[in-house]
């Protein structure tokens, strides 16, 4: 009985059916990502860094910092998960990045 009383305190979660163009869902490859904030939001730009190369913002997301919060839970999760089944992922030193709307 205590356990049908909390799910239905819980609120529901909604699943969302994706649809993808072809296009899209080849993806692109980003190595670099840059992630800044303003008062309501959170940018997101990934990159490409190839040596000797320009490094090239190829997509910016923009969201809400509610979806930024869980972007993040649910990417932790998915890295633990995913550390479970392979190993720890090996972490290297991060470059810093100058902002495309900051520099001139």
């Amino acid at each position: 009985m205590a356990n049908e009383r909390d799910k239905s305190q819980r609120p529901a979660t909604q699943q969302l059916k994706l649809e993808i163009d072809a296009e899209t869902a080849k993806g692109r490859f980003a190595n670099a990502a840059v992630v800044t904030h303003t008062d309501d939001a959170f940018i997101l730009d990934f990159a490409f860094a190839y040596p000797r190369q320009p490094v090239r913002v190829l997509s910016r997301v923009i969201t809400s910092p509610q979806h930024a919060k869980a972007l993040l839970r649910t990417l932790a999760d998915n890295v633990s998960r995913y550390e479970t089944r392979h190993g720890t992922i090996p972490e290297r030193p991060l470059p810093v990045v100058s902002d495309p709307d900051t520099s001139n």
